[in-house]
């Protein structure tokens, strides 16, 4: 597959998948504490807004897609009920419960950082609508998220560096299209600052631990795209240098072969078929910054189509990887 924007008939076959489940509320993996016999409530009762997708990040960033493929195709399919969907969800007292949630002591590492990112990625989304009403009504629970890592962050003395929900890289990376589009130059500033300390000596990166059995996110390439999006690209380019140095010559090698996925109804192992669609984000927003004359480029745009052609037909099939796959494509897609 060559490089490719995300086509209206993509776009409707993915919103028609995220419509399918982001009000199914079972089954349900919950990411919650009980200090108590009355904290034993329904997924519903705890999330209002965010309930459904199998689990809460899964659904925010659903309903990131959902408003992403409506601003791109205001004429799709499913726009009427999409706008639908927002006006019934993305409302005063459901929002006030989820942002209620987080002041429970129990709730402080709640979805830290990955449901964190996601929730200020879909606010940046729906902050570039031309109807406000959403982003005014999400804009609460946003701040409190977005104040989650402003206070976190000076905390964190090292980055995590996993290929699942616990990467820092990718919440960094999320957190920043917010802050940009909100023009909060001191979160900005906090981010950037965060990735030169955690990232900035970095060099000659092995990748030997990649993929391991569960991994959605490269961490290689995702703190490659982190510290591309946060840095200024001269000061970028030499780190990149650096960081990726046999990049010319492919390698690390792992990084250029798409993952095997061996069982799809496995939640695990069905992560690395995010995988494959991550790290053709990661490679297509790498590829960009570099010279067209750069054999680097064509060697990122190559590895990308590979990692594409490898993830896109399994974005549906089974709910292990149905509920949250098609966001990871819109990323890759939209890059």
């Amino acid at each position: 597959m060559t490089r490719s924007d995300l086509t209206p008939e993509l776009a409707a076959r993915f919103a028609a998948i995220a419509l399918g489940h982001v009000r199914r509320e079972y089954p349900n993996k919950p990411d919650h504490v009980l200090a108590g016999p009355e904290d034993a409530r329904t997924p519903r009762e705890l999330h209002p807004v965010f309930y459904g997708s199998y689990d809460w990040h899964s659904c925010v960033h659903s309903y990131w897609m959902l408003a992403r493929l409506l601003r791109r195709f205001p004429s799709l399919p499913h726009a009427a009920e999409i706008r639908a969907l927002f006006d019934e969800q993305f409302a005063a007292d459901k929002i006030a419960v989820e942002r209620a949630y987080l002041a429970a002591p129990t709730a402080r590492g709640f979805k830290r950082p990955y449901g964190w990112a996601w929730l200020l990625k879909l606010a940046e989304e729906l902050h570039l609508h031309d109807d406000q009403r959403w982003s005014q009504v999400l804009a609460p629970l946003a701040e409190a998220f977005a104040q989650r890592f402003r206070d976190f962050l000076p905390l964190a003395t090292y980055p995590v560096r996993v290929g699942t929900h616990f990467n820092t890289a990718f919440g960094l990376r999320m957190a920043a299209d917010y802050a940009a589009v909100t023009r909060d130059d001191a979160f900005m500033g906090l981010l950037r600052d965060t990735a030169r300390r955690w990232f900035g000596r970095d060099t000659d990166c092995p990748a030997w631990g990649e993929p391991s059995g569960d991994d959605f996110l490269s961490s290689a390439l995702i703190e490659a795209e982190c510290m591309r999006r946060l840095l200024p690209e001269d000061e970028f380019l030499p780190w990149f240098d650096g960081f990726l140095p046999r990049l010319a010559d492919s390698g690390p090698e792992t990084l250029f072969r798409p993952a095997t996925v061996s069982d799809r109804t496995d939640g695990k192992i069905a992560h690395l078929d995010g995988l494959n669609l991550s790290r053709a984000w990661c490679w297509r927003s790498l590829s960009a910054v570099l010279a067209p004359d750069d054999p680097r480029r064509t060697l990122a745009e190559d590895a990308a189509a590979r990692h594409l052609t490898a993830g896109l037909p399994h974005i549906a099939g089974d709910y292990m990887g149905e509920h949250w796959l098609a966001s990871f494509a819109v990323l890759a897609l939209e890059a």
